[in-house]
């Protein structure tokens, strides 16, 4: 890569970083704000927990997704969804298993998670092998969504699961300075969503003009990696705090979350077409992930800890893959 080439990187790299800030500073400020007034309109913990946050921690992954679509660049969204369903699993889990052994209690909530979101996964699987993903199939999966998310709050209510407000979401801290301006946090924390996700999806798809490779490959390592930063910092301080349960349940969820509602709401916005992404997404990627999913829930089952090692093995996987995609689209 020659100098020119850099120096006509440096723009593009600079709206990336930037949109990525303020994907997490905007994401930051729109879930602290929204759990804050959810709770003077009185709802509770568990009602926030299923609505606000869920949808809070998915946005900049839909709004990424979304303006993809409407700027043509459908192997953004696709590229976003698998890679980080990738990067959640190995690099996520992977870092908060290095900061604690995350033990697990198995219960009906979590096994229903885990086939959720294998079911997903294999859901995006076939779509994406019989063709487009039409606005049916969208519809179809939100349906989907909405009745996991009803089921998890019916067994809530019956005291199936627990539902808990992640650490640092909502807290006193955070409180007291939204306790004036809630409505104004919110407001610019959208602001700031909506506008970094436009700079990260500008600077990703100029990066992949100016390197050579497609931008699907961009989405499943910079973007996947920028989109994930919130379940990352989230789960390692669970991780740390002793709360391996809500790390885990931090990363089903949001895996189930992001093929079901980012797919499907991108989808109905604009269908995806198989020609619209690279063939690498279907030929490689996606089986990455399925595989993925695959060996984490094998492990909760059936060896219901994840410890250093693992944590190790995850981060060196989720690595040799990034450096693999990259060397097989450089060599093209």
């Amino acid at each position: 890569m020659d100098m020119v080439t850099l120096q006509s990187l440096l723009l593009p790299l600079v709206f990336m970083i930037g949109g990525i800030f303020l994907l997490i500073k905007g994401g930051d400020w729109t879930i602290d704000s929204a759990v804050y007034i959810a709770r003077r309109f009185g709802l509770s913990p568990m009602v926030v927990g299923f609505t606000v946050l869920a949808f809070g921690t998915s946005m900049p992954e839909l709004i990424v997704s979304i303006l993809a679509v409407l700027r043509g660049s459908e192997g953004i969204a696709m590229g976003n969804v698998i890679g980080s369903n990738i990067a959640n699993i190995l690099l996520v889990i992977g870092s908060a298993a290095l900061i604690s052994t995350m033990y697990i209690k198995i219960s009906k909530g979590l096994i229903k998670d885990l086939i959720m979101m294998l079911l997903s996964s294999v859901l995006l699987m076939g779509l994406m092998i019989y063709g487009d993903i039409e606005r049916i199939s969208a519809g179809i999966m939100i349906a989907l969504l909405l009745a996991y998310v009803f089921l998890q709050y019916r067994m809530a209510l019956k005291g199936e699961i627990e539902v808990e407000t992640p650490e640092g979401i909502g807290a006193e801290d955070a409180e007291e300075e939204l306790t004036s301006h809630p409505y104004i946090f919110l407001f610019f924390g959208l602001i700031a969503v909506a506008l970094g996700a436009e700079l990260l999806v500008r600077g990703a798809s100029e990066s992949a003009v100016i390197i050579g490779v497609p931008e699907d490959v961009i989405a499943l390592t910079i973007i996947a990696f920028g989109t994930s930063l919130p379940e990352l910092s989230t789960s390692i301080i669970s991780a740390r705090r002793g709360h391996s349960d809500m790390a885990l349940g931090n990363i089903v969820g949001s895996n189930v979350f992001n093929i079901l509602m980012i797919i499907g709401v991108t989808a109905l916005v604009k269908p995806i077409t198989h020609h619209s992404y690279a063939e690498q997404l279907l030929n490689f990627d996606i089986w990455v992930m399925l595989a993925t999913a695959l060996v984490f829930a094998g492990l909760v089952v059936g060896y219901r800890k994840i410890n250093k090692p693992i944590g190790i093995t995850f981060i060196a996987a989720y690595v040799a893959y990034t450096i693999y995609i990259y060397a097989i689209n450089f060599g093209s």
